[in-house]
């Protein structure tokens, strides 16, 4: 096994469009010091991945683990403690509002409340045409963009165009605030929970939609969700998050079919099934994750894994790449000879 190498370039696929390299993220807590060490919640910690051009990048993990705060971090809508940010080979550092305007049009987002993420006192087309008229696009070729992008998320611009955030269901404002990212012309798009609000049914379409317009607009997605069966559906690769750390990654085939870490195989088995030869009787996870303000030393779901040992509270187990390729893990099960009575026995 080798240290993970989340920065360099794929077998044959060139450079990455993002790459993130020891991303971090401390949030102070205001009034529980007491007068003694300030105490912060470690929200992303040392967090590496990478993501190429044209594929669809899920990120998955319990409430609390990071996943938005990651978003939003590559994103700079939150300035982060340290760590490195290449989008299109060119690093990513907190600077003038004008270079964040000039990424932010080529990197964009979709969050989860379809309502809030909209103005109620602008028709849609406005909202849409607003992105690019403050990028210096002419009103009349602001609106007309609106208008193919609005006939593209498979709204009719005759009919919607003129109509509030209130008078759209949640499934049609969500197609408005894709409609909107695309505006721009960008090429990754962040998605975060950007279906779990919207019912089962809703959701499928969505979906499609979120397929098609990947291969119209020629679009990478970093894919954000708690939903298992979504994230297979449309993802490409996944990344397993767990208190601020990545504990997993790889192809979404081979984390699906053959998860390596033990969290992840918790995640997967907690899925519902409609066999009821598959029934489990004991839960695959039980307790809550620790409390990220004081999270255990050494490996972070120690606490709540069935095949904790002394090494994994003395040693943080780095990300490794698997022989096979392609496949990260950071569990002393998967080092030969890093301690563990397990060590090398499933690698």
């Amino acid at each position: 096994m080798s240290q993970a190498t989340p920065l360099g370039a794929g077998p044959g696929r060139g450079e990455p469009l993002l790459a993130v390299s020891g991303l971090r993220k401390y949030f102070p807590v205001k009034g529980l010091s007491f007068g003694g060490p300030s105490l912060v919640v470690k929200a992303v910690d040392e967090v590496n991945f990478a993501v190429w051009p044209g594929e669809t990048l899920g990120i998955v993990g319990e409430s609390g683990c990071g996943k938005s705060t990651t978003a939003r971090l590559v994103m700079r809508l939150i300035e982060p403690d340290s760590g490195q940010v290449r989008f299109e080979g060119r690093e990513l550092a907190g600077g003038s509002n004008a270079s964040l305007r000039a990424v932010r049009s080529r990197m964009q987002m979709v969050f989860q409340d379809s309502y809030s993420s909209l103005n109620p006192r602008l028709p849609i087309e406005d909202t849409i045409a607003f992105g690019p008229r403050v990028h210096g696009t002419p009103r009349a070729e602001a609106r007309e963009r609106a208008r193919r992008l609005l006939a593209a998320v498979g709204l009719d611009s005759a009919r919607f165009g003129r109509r509030y955030p209130h008078e759209l269901s949640g499934g049609q404002r969500q197609r408005i605030n894709i409609a909107r990212a695309l505006a721009l012309n960008p090429r990754l798009v962040f998605l975060d929970e950007a279906v779990s609000a919207l019912d089962k049914s809703v959701q499928a379409q969505v979906l499609n939609l979120l397929v098609d317009l990947k291969a119209e607009f020629n679009l990478t997605y970093v894919f954000i969700s708690h939903d298992l069966n979504v994230v297979q559906y449309i993802s490409d690769r996944v990344l397993v998050m767990y208190l601020g750390k990545v504990v997993e990654t790889g192809p979404v085939d081979v984390i699906y079919n053959a998860p390596r870490h033990p969290y992840t195989q918790a995640l997967l088995s907690s899925r519902p099934s409609m066999d009821p030869e598959r029934r489990i009787t004991v839960p695959p996870l039980t307790g809550d994750p620790p409390n990220p303000i004081n999270p255990p030393s050494g490996c972070r779901f120690r606490t709540r894994c069935s095949f904790a040992e002394e090494v994994c509270a003395r040693v943080e187990p780095p990300l490794l790449a698997l022989p096979c390729g392609g496949h990260d893990v950071a569990c002393h099960m998967m080092v030969p000879n890093s301690g563990h009575s397990r060590a090398g026995q499933a690698s």
